[in-house]
């Protein structure tokens, strides 16, 4: 599943992202990298129906963390947009949130700082002129 993809659209972004989930097992860590609009959310509402639940993802902007029970294990898909700093992504219970049946999506990784978990794949989105581009890289 690693590498770059070229996506038209919100429905390519998140048949993408479900590719990717059906192969993604628990314990996972996956950082998701890319600008305000990218496309980090609606990848991640493919990635949860690929890890076989069929809920509404909402982006995580202002309740900071969104938590779905999937066939896979259950998902802590968070936004550290609004964190300034490790003291304050540690708040979140990043570490309790990282146990073997757990997949741990964080939008925005940067701005935790040390307390933010290693990840086992990095998803870059980017704006073109003509939709967006995806990196999955395992790391």
């Amino acid at each position: 599943m690693e590498g770059d993809y070229l996506l038209r659209d919100a429905s390519e972004t998140q048949a993408l992202g479900q590719s990717f989930g059906v192969k993604v097992t628990a314990p996972t860590v996956i950082h998701l990298q890319g600008d305000l609009g990218s496309g980090k959310t609606t990848f991640i509402q493919g990635l949860v129906r690929g890890l076989g639940a069929d809920v509404a993802v909402l982006s995580p902007t202002y309740t900071l963390v969104e938590e779905y029970t999937t066939e896979k294990g259950q998902v802590h898909h968070l936004d550290l947009y609004r964190i300034a700093g490790a003291e304050e992504a540690e708040s979140l219970g990043l570490r309790d949130r990282c146990g073997s049946d757990d997949i741990v999506l964080i939008e925005w990784p940067d701005r935790g700082g040390q307390a933010v978990p290693r990840p086992n794949w990095t998803v870059s989105l980017e704006y073109l002129d003509t939709g967006r581009s995806a990196s999955i890289v395992k790391t």
